[in-house]
């Protein structure tokens, strides 16, 4: 003998789709001094004849690391109130 099983679904309304979205928005810096950046000062007397003056080499490096985070987003698609069900 064979049985058959009814399956029924109950299914109700849903709160519908809700979007998020976190921006990281923008950063800003205020002056940026990396050193007095003079480079080579030299000072040279009276001279006689030909002259050779060097100022040698100059390096100077500044690394600036800014960054902006995405922060939190929040989404709620809350069912809400009175939605009608049925079975089928």
């Amino acid at each position: 003998m064979d049985f058959l099983f009814a399956q029924e679904v109950a299914s109700a309304g849903n709160g519908g789709g809700a979007v998020s979205d976190a921006q990281g928005g923008a950063a800003s810096t205020s002056s940026i001094n990396s050193g007095e950046n003079m480079g080579s000062a030299i000072g040279v007397g009276n001279t006689d004849g030909t002259a050779s003056i060097g100022g040698g080499a100059i390096a100077n490096t500044t690394n600036v690391d800014v960054a902006t985070l995405g922060g939190s987003a929040v989404s709620d698609a809350t069912g809400g109130d009175y939605n009608v069900a049925f079975v089928s």
